[in-house]
Protein backbone atom coordinates (compact mmCIF):
# COMPACT_ATOMS: atom_id res chain seq x y z
CA UNK A 1 0.00 0.00 0.00
CA UNK A 2 1.24 3.47 -1.10
CA UNK A 3 1.69 5.85 1.84
CA UNK A 4 2.72 9.75 2.02
CA UNK A 5 2.95 12.17 4.59
CA UNK A 6 0.29 14.60 5.77
CA UNK A 7 1.46 18.15 4.48
CA UNK A 8 -0.42 19.54 7.82
CA UNK A 9 0.30 16.69 10.75
CA UNK A 10 3.04 14.98 9.17
CA UNK A 11 2.16 11.04 10.05
CA UNK A 12 2.13 8.60 7.46
CA UNK A 13 -1.27 8.22 5.56
CA UNK A 14 -2.69 6.02 2.71
CA UNK A 15 -3.00 7.70 -0.85
CA UNK A 16 -5.88 6.76 -1.77
CA UNK A 17 -7.53 7.85 2.01
CA UNK A 18 -10.09 10.54 1.40
CA UNK A 19 -9.04 12.51 4.65
CA UNK A 20 -5.97 12.27 7.22
CA UNK A 21 -6.69 9.96 9.89
CA UNK A 22 -4.90 12.02 12.85
CA UNK A 23 -5.74 15.69 11.84
CA UNK A 24 -8.89 15.55 9.41
CA UNK A 25 -7.16 17.13 6.53
CA UNK A 26 -8.47 16.15 2.73
CA UNK A 27 -6.11 14.24 1.00
CA UNK A 28 -7.85 14.59 -2.17
CA UNK A 29 -8.03 18.76 -4.02
CA UNK A 30 -11.78 19.55 -2.57
CA UNK A 31 -13.87 20.83 -6.63
CA UNK A 32 -17.36 20.94 -7.03
CA UNK A 33 -17.21 17.28 -9.17
CA UNK A 34 -15.79 15.58 -6.43
CA UNK A 35 -18.57 17.00 -3.48
CA UNK A 36 -21.21 16.20 -6.16
CA UNK A 37 -20.11 12.76 -6.48
CA UNK A 38 -19.50 11.70 -2.98
CA UNK A 39 -23.08 13.88 -1.61
CA UNK A 40 -25.23 14.21 -4.50
CA UNK A 41 -27.01 11.07 -5.28
CA UNK A 42 -29.56 12.49 -7.43
CA UNK A 43 -27.00 14.15 -9.82
CA UNK A 44 -27.78 12.89 -12.91
CA UNK A 45 -31.23 11.66 -12.45
CA UNK A 46 -34.09 14.12 -13.87
CA UNK A 47 -37.21 14.82 -11.98
CA UNK A 48 -39.48 13.19 -14.79
CA UNK A 49 -37.82 9.64 -13.70
CA UNK A 50 -38.01 10.04 -10.17
CA UNK A 51 -41.53 10.75 -10.03
CA UNK A 52 -42.40 7.36 -11.63
CA UNK A 53 -41.09 5.48 -9.29
CA UNK A 54 -43.02 6.87 -6.16
CA UNK A 55 -45.59 4.63 -4.99
CA UNK A 56 -47.84 7.88 -4.75
CA UNK A 57 -47.45 8.45 -8.09
CA UNK A 58 -48.69 4.78 -9.05
CA UNK A 59 -51.33 4.90 -6.35
CA UNK A 60 -52.80 8.02 -7.94
CA UNK A 61 -52.53 6.43 -11.56
CA UNK A 62 -54.56 3.25 -10.24
CA UNK A 63 -57.45 5.35 -9.25
CA UNK A 64 -57.80 7.26 -12.16
CA UNK A 65 -57.89 4.49 -14.20
CA UNK A 66 -60.13 2.68 -11.93
CA UNK A 67 -62.41 5.83 -12.21
CA UNK A 68 -62.62 6.00 -15.79
CA UNK A 69 -63.29 2.54 -16.43
CA UNK A 70 -66.13 2.70 -13.82
CA UNK A 71 -67.33 6.08 -15.88
CA UNK A 72 -67.13 4.46 -19.14
CA UNK A 73 -69.98 1.89 -18.52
Amino acid sequence: MDKKKCPQCKNLISITSPTCLYCGRPNKFITKSYVNKKWNQYDNKNLFNDMFNTKYFVFILLIITTITVILSN
